[in-house]
Formats: C-alpha cells, sequence, structure tokens
C-alpha cells in the first residue's frame, strides 16, 4: 500500500520519465477535483498528502536504502497540487492554466534553481524529497499566473 502511495498509482514505475508521468496523472487528478472542491481545498489536500508523505517516504528510504527513488513520485503530486491551486485556474481558463502550472511546474523541478535545489542537495530524508517539489509548486504556480495574465493582456 505504501508502493502504490509513494508512486501515486504505480506512475512513478513508468520507465520513461517517471517524474513527468507522476506530474501528469498528479494533473489529471487534480483538475478532476477541482470540478468538486474548491482550489483552497485542493491546497490543504496537498499541504496534507505533504506531511503525510514525509514520514511514509522517511520509512521507505530505510526499506529500499535509497534517498529520493526514481519510483517515488507523491512528492510530484504534492507539488502540482500546489501550482493548481495558487495559479488562479477557473473554469474558463481550465485548459490553458491547467497546461501552464503542469509546464512550468515541470521546469522548476527539473532545473531546480536557487532554493529548490538547495532543499533537494542538503536536505534528507522525506523533507527533502517534499521540499522541493513543495517549492517547485510554488514558483510553478505563480509563474503560470503571471505568463497567463500577459497572454490576456498582449495576446487574448
Amino acid at each position: 500500500m505504501r508502493k502504490f502511495f509513494l508512486t501515486v498509482f504505480y506512475s512513478g514505475l513508468s520507465p520513461v520519465a517517471p517524474g513527468t508521468a507522476g506530474s501528469f496523472v498528479s494533473l489529471i487528478i487534480g483538475l478532476a477535483l477541482l470540478q468538486y472542491l474548491h482550489v483552497s481545498t485542493l491546497f490543504l489536500l496537498a499541504l496534507l498528502i505533504t506531511v503525510f508523505a514525509i514520514k511514509q517516504i522517511d520509512i521507505y528510504e530505510k526499506e529500499v536504502g535509497v534517498h529520493d527513488g526514481k519510483e517515488i513520485v507523491i512528492d510530484e503530486l504534492a507539488g502540482m497540487w500546489i501550482a493548481l491551486s495558487i495559479c488562479g485556474i477557473t473554469q474558463e481558463n481550465y485548459i490553458i492554466m491547467g497546461a501552464l502550472a503542469f509546464i512550468y511546474f515541470r521546469i522548476f523541478d527539473i532545473w531546480k534553481p536557487s532554493l529548490i535545489g538547495k532543499i533537494d542537495r542538503d536536505v534528507s530524508g522525506g523533507w527533502g524529497v517534499m521540499g522541493d517539489d513543495v517549492l517547485a509548486g510554488l514558483a510553478g504556480g505563480v509563474a503560470a499566473a503571471g505568463t497567463y495574465e500577459l497572454l490576456v493582456r498582449f495576446i487574448f
């Protein structure tokens, strides 16, 4: 059950780009949940999952002896849901905002600039696995909101 949770329905076991696969599955789940829940509820769910995942990752890493294994993508779920929660997604901009949040979250998660990379390098255990993705989600959500505002102002 722990592996099912940490791999987000086994999407992290994808042989190609498990982080991107986990992020995409998380995007789809998040968008589906937003049909029934307020964005603030999705944000709170992301925080709850983050807290729960930290402990589960600590246990899993002791079991397998590897820090931040590629199959662990629950951090992508938390980051993706945070990005969706703060980007300003509405029923009118659902598709474009979902795409922007996904793209920017993946950019920040892969490139790991500034504090995101520092957490990834220097923090161990579940806090290290989850921390960089939470910050990447925050940065991705802000970048998506800014890009959407520019698109609306100058293109649409």
